[in-house]
């Protein structure tokens, strides 16, 4: 390493401002440093001169805040409504540095243009190594000639830093492309599957329990999901809990000694019958006579060594301190020196560790000093080589202390609570276990077994140093085999089962844990995530309970059949993504297989999407700004929309069976082609028309209504919405661009004039007769209206009546609106059909149509109707802003074909 004597410059970069402080002073003792400002106000540079191995060096020494790259969609899908979230899947992606970390960007480009050497002082773990990687590809981006090494630490402590920098290692390529995998990943399927929920939802209900819906954003997160699934699961099994009452007999005795309690070794009995024979046969002889007395010595052992998991765990158990926070303050501790990196998966400590010059440091303490100088005296006997976890990252040791505090006057409550925590912890982790003497007695009584058990502390050893735990007992009586006596009670008492309790943040950590969901670093940051998203709310008990939101999502997802609120999708990802760090499988590898598996969920979810909106019916009303769900949901692109240049132009259909193709930039870009009214049905196709332009402009395969386009016209089309195609041109100036209804007023008078006169002389395919079309034909709907009240079931056994308008069959359903809430009815989910019926209607006798009103005017619901007639609908409510003059709620009066008749 030797550079012939000559001083080289080091630009050390560190992953934070108060680090790369640190590490100044420590390498430079404080002695020669001097401080100068870089582009970037926050990240000041250090420089003083040092030695690495012999080789005299400049150390220049800065930071960057985290991350200096963020991964992200190329400009063109990055809007949320540019594309279809599918194309999510595999749209570009790239890093980028933001806008507010572009000073530091400059920093490191200029000091490293007039260094040799690079060394990453980051973070010792994934996400550390992953920043490592973004500096690096800054800096040899300007200075390709760059040594680049790499000082690995676990505590901003004398000795460490010494040792690190003098022992420099190769940067770790697979830690780094393990965290693009996990970053790629989570952009795409939480990209993706946020804008469908959100798109899909938002504005079709009304979410009044966050504010201002109009701006929430239902996200999704291969984390954040399966997390909440968690709460909604537990909250599920309480809710379905049904209080099974049980009997149990008690038997207690009193002697000069004290008071015994025996339980019952049965437990307890679900049969009150068999329960109070066995009761009974106690009570005729009550003669209690010991079969056993069992003594032995029972230990209560220390605590595994400490990592984040457990940190988190027990400061939310002890202190009732979120996770989130605890991250916080315990990275501050890290910080400013006093404990070790608080990020790590390790729970034993290597044989390397000099535990006893940890224990050394806290000698002068002015609470637990006494206990430190008992574990480092050999002739007390207290000390214990720590326990082995069995979890070991390669990265870090467990969290323990590095410096002696008595406490910091900048400290907060929680950062001396907290540290606390970490120093008792470590001093348990090295001690002796508990020691206790415990009794068990076991009595028979008319053939019945009773037992009671009693015990009494011997040594508490770690228990003196470790307050947050106990161990409790009772003495008991002294008893001898054989001995007989008659209980003082026996009783015979009755119990209710319990549900299990909500889950608490331990609880939901410790099951994160479990099933590999996140790692040490984030699981704190999915639980704030549920928090902040209203998914969950947490109580003073630190306890989850899912929101209506949060459960409706769950309730969709689950009833669809698909169990991405359950874990086992993530833990897949993350044992991936763990192969990708150790390189066993690469980062392309992983990132193919996710995301095929994770692109085909969300196709058929997105096939599905009918069962979110049930679960959402059950806990919200319908919004009047639904029509939005049809001019905001997703379909098939068409091509790029050519008034904002943005977004992509898709084709939808709306709720009353019209096609279009229009600008998913709705509303900031109202671009709409409406394609003619005598649509059937529309498909994209993979064809790209040769004449129009800019291409590629997918060509769509249209089915025309035969009972409603000339007969000289075809009823299959491939055609163009590109302006080359004179037969789609044609037909819309002919059906105009409407409902089956001409009149509904978005063709020309001319052209509506033109399609009601070829409607009037087209044939009917039922009868055979003109005038009408099948829709309309008296046969039908004679023999419709006929059948209608005669409820068939269907071939799944639910009930179900026939469509008055088009004869098919309509199951029952339950309403979830407030105002009818479980009240059943019958709909018909044809296209533009429109039929509804109350199920108590037809059980009263009201017939098909519904049920009468206060004047006993028969309503129908939805259907269609004579003038002056009342339309209900799901809800129970009147339909407003429906047709007055036929009483038709598909269409208004202004264009009611009916009007002028």
């Amino acid at each position: 390493m030797s550079n012939g004597g000559r001083s080289i410059s080091v630009l050390n970069v560190a992953e934070k401002p108060s680090v790369a402080k640190s590490v100044a002073t420590i390498l430079s003792r404080n002695q020669g440093m001097r401080v100068r400002e870089g582009r970037s106000r926050y990240n000041k540079i250090f420089e003083f001169n040092y030695s690495i191995r012999g080789q005299p060096c400049r150390m220049l020494v800065t930071s960057v805040t985290g991350h200096v790259m963020e991964l992200d969609f190329d400009d063109r899908y990055r809007k949320w409504y540019s594309c279809d979230p599918a194309a999510l899947f595999e749209a570009p992606v790239r890093k980028i540095v933001p806008q507010d970390k572009l000073d530091i960007k400059r920093t490191l480009e200029e000091e490293s243009r007039r260094c040799q050497w690079l060394v990453l002082w980051l973070d010792c773990d994934r996400e550390g190594e992953n920043i490592a990687f973004e500096v690096i590809d800054i800096c040899t981006a300007v200075n390709q000639r760059l040594t680049i090494k790499r000082a690995r630490f676990s505590a901003l402590i004398e000795r460490e830093i010494h040792e690190s920098v003098q022992n420099l290692v190769e940067p770790n390529q697979w830690f780094a492309h393990a965290v693009d995998a996990r970053q790629e990943i989570d952009l795409r399927i939480g990209a993706s599957f946020t804008r469908f929920q959100t798109m899909l939802l938002r504005d079709a209900f009304v979410i009044d329990s966050v504010g201002d819906d109009r701006n929430l954003v239902l996200s999704y997160g291969p984390c954040q999901f399966p997390t909440l699934g968690f709460v909604v699961e537990r909250y599920w099994e309480v809710q379905s809990h049904e209080p099974e009452e049980f009997w149990a007999i008690n038997c207690n005795h009193r002697s000069e000694e004290g008071l015994a309690t025996f339980n019952w070794m049965r437990g307890h009995l679900f049969d009150y019958t068999c329960a109070v024979i066995i009761y009974e046969m106690c009570i005729q002889e009550p003669s209690a006579t010991v079969t056993k007395v069992r003594q032995q010595e029972k230990y209560k052992y220390p605590p595994h060594p400490l990592n984040t998991i457990e940190l988190e765990k027990r400061a939310s158990r002890y202190f009732r301190m979120s996770s989130e926070h605890t991250m916080k303050v315990a990275e501050e501790l890290y910080q400013a020196g006093f404990i070790s990196y608080p990020r790590t998966e390790t729970d034993s400590f290597s044989a390397r560790t000099n535990l006893q010059a940890i224990v050394q440091e806290q000698l002068e303490h002015p609470v637990w000093g006494s206990y430190a100088q008992q574990l480092l005296d050999p002739g007390s006997g207290l000390w214990r080589n720590p326990s082995n976890g069995g979890h070991d990252d390669k990265a870090h040791p467990p969290i323990h202390p590095t410096k002696f505090s008595p406490g910091e006057n900048n400290w907060s409550q929680d950062h001396h609570k907290l540290y606390e925590l970490v120093v008792r912890h470590f001093l348990a982790c090295v001690s002796q276990p508990a020691v206790g003497a415990e009794t068990t007695v076991e009595i028979d009584i008319a053939g019945e077994q009773f037992a009671a058990s009693g015990r009494v502390i011997i040594a508490k050893n770690y228990l003196d140093v470790y307050r947050f735990e106990s161990w409790g007992g009772s003495v008991i009586p002294t008893y001898l085999p054989g001995q007989q006596f008659v209980p003082t009670t026996l009783t015979l008492d009755s119990g209710v089962t319990r549900p299990p309790p909500l889950l608490s943040e331990a609880d939901l950590l410790s099951c994160m844990d479990k099933a590999g969901i996140g790692t040490d670093a984030t699981m704190h940051d999915h639980i704030k995530k549920l928090l902040d998203r209203f998914y969950v709310t947490k109580d003073q008990n630190t306890r989850f309970s899912p929101t209506n939101l949060g459960e409706a999502l769950v309730m969709g997802y689950d009833d669809m059949g698909y169990k991405l609120w359950k874990p086992n999708l993530r833990s897949m990802m993350e044992f991936d993504m763990k192969a990708v760090s150790e390189g066993s499988k690469s980062k392309t590898e992983v990132l193919q297989t996710c995301l095929q598996q994770m692109k085909a969920c969300f196709i058929d979810a997105r096939l599905n999407k009918e069962k979110l909106f049930e679960a959402m019916s059950v806990f919200f009303d319908r919004s009047n700004r639904s029509v939005r769900e049809d001019q905001h949901g997703t379909g098939e692109v068409v091509r790029l929309c050519q008034l904002c240049n943005q977004s992509n132009m898709v084709l939808k259909q709306s709720r009353d069976g019209n096609f279009m193709v229009s600008c998913l930039g709705y509303p900031l870009c109202r671009n709409v082609v409406w394609l003619p009214g005598s649509v059937s049905e529309a498909a994209i196709t993979s064809s790209v028309c040769n004449s129009c332009t800019p291409r590629p402009i997918h060509m769509i395969q249209f089915k025309f209504r035969r009972s409603e386009i000339p007969p000289n016209y075809n009823v299959d089309h491939l055609g163009c919405i590109g302006g080359c195609d004179d037969i789609l041109r044609q037909l819309t100036e002919i059906c105009g661009t409407g409902s089956r209804m001409p009149a509904r007023g978005r063709g020309s008078t001319q052209s509506q004039s033109t399609a009601q006169t070829i409607s009037r002389q087209q044939m009917c395919t039922n009868c055979r007769q003109t005038g009408h079309s099948l829709g309309d034909c008296p046969s039908v709907v004679s023999a419709a209206s006929h059948s209608r009240t005669r409820r068939r079931s269907t071939h799944d056994g639910e009930a179900s009546v026939p469509c008055s308008t088009c004869g098919a069959s309509c199951t029952v359903r339950t309403a979830n609106t407030a105002n009818n809430r479980g009240r059943k009815f019958y709909s018909c989910q044809a296209q533009g059909c429109n039929f509804f019926v109350w199920a108590d209607s037809l059980d009263s006798g009201t017939g098909g149509g519904g049920r009468r009103d206060s004047n006993g005017v028969s309503s129908r619901g939805r259907g269609r109707g004579s003038r002056g007639s009342t339309f209900v609908s799901v809800t129970g409510e009147p339909v407003t802003g429906r047709c007055f003059a036929c009483g038709d709620p598909s269409h208004f009066a202004n264009a009611c074909p009916n009007r002028n008749a």
